[in-house]
């Protein structure tokens, strides 16, 4: 196969799709030991890497320059990484020109903490658009290389807990949503339970309406919270299990053997106008793919066996298990998220997993809120999650 052709010509069409027809790039295939030289001559390290690029317009670069630079590939390097994540060779050479490429219209990864996911998802988009998204093995390697830092979903039924024990109007979940919000929230969880223990209607009306980020409804799918759900149209709805008397939702969502009852559900919310479905399911791999059956966007996988583990054996061995099941998620095509007994204590090994996105947790910071205010409890669990992250 003659790899030059075909990644120029990938090239040039990736510079009519970003809408820079006209500009030119030259590219050329090396050993690992003339990129080795250029890396020692030019950029003071030593050894090989799989691509490197070079602007011409390095600090004097004119508004609209039509050469844009060149690309250096090692196809010794590109050989034996492909070979490694089990990628074809040509689909990766592609994806390391179009690497290099973004590097020359200015994208670094390594500038700020938003950068690496900015560059890898475009790189996504255009492997997508040019090799079609069949190409799934390099598509999420890619997708894996660089994460977006994870998000934090703050849940405030505790809030409606307390107030619930007296059957007064306070402490309001609104009041602590907004809180939670200005102390660095992604978005806001609420649980509305059969049995109205504690989130009720008019919480979830007033969340909708009050809140910035977004507003993630937790709910049983039930014929009576389908039909509010589609009323008050979250940005999210979490499918969970619910059982009269639990006292908090006790494991995922079995979807082996319910493919069908649960794909209908998912279907009506989405046709219904919810943005996004989730699937709160268990860290377990047969699951996961069941549930990439349903249609569900997103899965959000049960922590609580990790956090209930006793000992650092068999906390080890939980972790374990929500790794590989992060990967088995992400490697489906699901976004992922995580939950249920996520504390100050134990929140940083689960946040070191790259392909979690998300984490929603409600106890333990509604606890901590108590002692120093909601706003800092807040922060304190972003710096976790962030420090993990670094």
């Amino acid at each position: 196969m003659n790899y030059h052709q075909f990644l120029q010509e990938g090239l040039f069409r990736a510079l009519q799709l970003l809408g820079l027809k006209g500009k030119v790039v030259h590219l050329y295939l090396v050993t690992d030991e003339e990129i080795a030289l250029l890396n020692r001559e030019y950029l003071g390290r030593e050894g090989p890497t799989n691509v490197i690029s070079f602007s011409l317009w390095e600090g004097q670069r004119p508004a609209s320059p039509t050469y844009l630079g060149e690309i250096f590939i090692s196809r010794d390097t590109a050989r034996r990484e492909a070979r490694e994540y089990g990628v074809p060779l040509r689909d990766y050479l592609l994806s390391l020109a179009l690497h290099g490429l973004l590097h020359l219209l200015g994208y670094e990864h390594e500038r700020g903490r938003w950068a690496p996911w900015l560059m890898a998802r475009k790189e996504e988009e255009l492997l997508r658009r040019l090799l079609g998204p069949e190409r799934r093995a390099i598509l999420n390697l890619v997708r894996r290389r660089e994460y977006m830092p994870a998000k934090l979903a703050v849940n405030v039924d505790h809030v409606a807990t307390v107030r619930e024990a007296r059957k007064v109007h306070y402490p309001d979940p609104i009041h602590a949503a907004v809180l939670a919000e200005l102390g660095g929230a992604h978005g806001i969880v609420v649980h509305l339970r059969g049995d109205r223990r504690h989130i009720q209607e008019r919480d979830v009306r007033l969340l909708r309406e009050i809140i910035k980020t977004k507003l993630i409804l937790e709910m049983a799918p039930t014929e009576e919270m389908i039909e509010f759900a589609l009323t008050v149209n979250p940005d999210q709805v979490t499918l969970v299990p619910e059982r009269p008397m639990e006292v908090t939702t006790e494991g995922g969502m079995a979807v082996k053997g319910r493919v069908r009852e649960v794909r209908a559900t998912v279907e009506r919310l989405k046709k219904g106008g919810i943005p996004k479905v989730s699937i709160f399911i268990n860290p377990d791999p047969a699951e996961l793919k069941s549930a990439s059956k349903t249609g569900a966007d997103v899965v959000e996988l049960h922590t609580g066996h990790y956090a209930e583990a006793r000992g650092a054996e068999e906390m080890e061995r939980e972790l374990s298990r929500l790794e590989e099941a992060a990967r088995v998620a992400r490697d489906l095509g699901f976004e992922v998220h995580a939950g249920h007994g996520l504390s100050y204590e134990n929140i940083e090994p689960v946040a070191a997993i790259p392909e979690i996105e998300e984490f929603s947790i409600g106890h333990a910071i509604i606890a901590r809120a108590i002692m120093v205010g909601m706003k800092e409890a807040v922060r304190e669990m972003l710096s976790l999650i962030e420090k993990a992250r670094g």
